[in-house]
């Protein structure tokens, strides 16, 4: 696990750089400056958008004396979206609204809840109640 978060800590920054590069000669430096500070601009609206409903649905959840577990997941999705979509690019701009984005977001959630399930199946995670 920690080779390939490695791994990914030096791709995706140098696949970064080249897709910036590529736009800069495609469409120019100033169109490619004003399109990630646009995609970075959008991206925190959307984020703080989708933090304060997920919130007040949480919130909406515990009063009705439910356990939010599906929008713990949706919030964790719109942390991770949200904070990669402040780093300059188009691969983790991509990256970030796939997770802010209510529909897409449903791909990645049932992605981590699958995860979580197979964790707690071998005792990767394990719960106590304490009542």
């Amino acid at each position: 696990m920690l080779k390939f978060l490695i791994l990914l800590l030096i791709i995706i920054p140098t696949l970064e750089i080249a897709v910036l590069v590529l736009s800069g000669n495609t469409i120019g430096i100033p169109w490619t400056l004003l399109l990630v500070i646009f995609t970075g601009v959008l991206g925190a609206w959307l984020a703080k958008k989708e933090g304060l409903q997920t919130i007040r649905l949480a919130q909406l959840q515990l009063q009705q004396g439910q356990i939010p577990s599906g929008v713990l997941l949706d919030g964790l999705c719109i942390l991770v979206g949200g904070v990669v979509l402040l780093t300059p690019g188009f691969i983790t701009d991509a990256l970030g609204f796939f997770l802010l984005i209510p529909q897409t977001r449903a791909i990645a959630k049932a992605f981590l809840q699958k995860i979580f399930n197979s964790m707690i199946k071998n005792g990767s995670i394990v719960f106590i109640n304490r009542r």
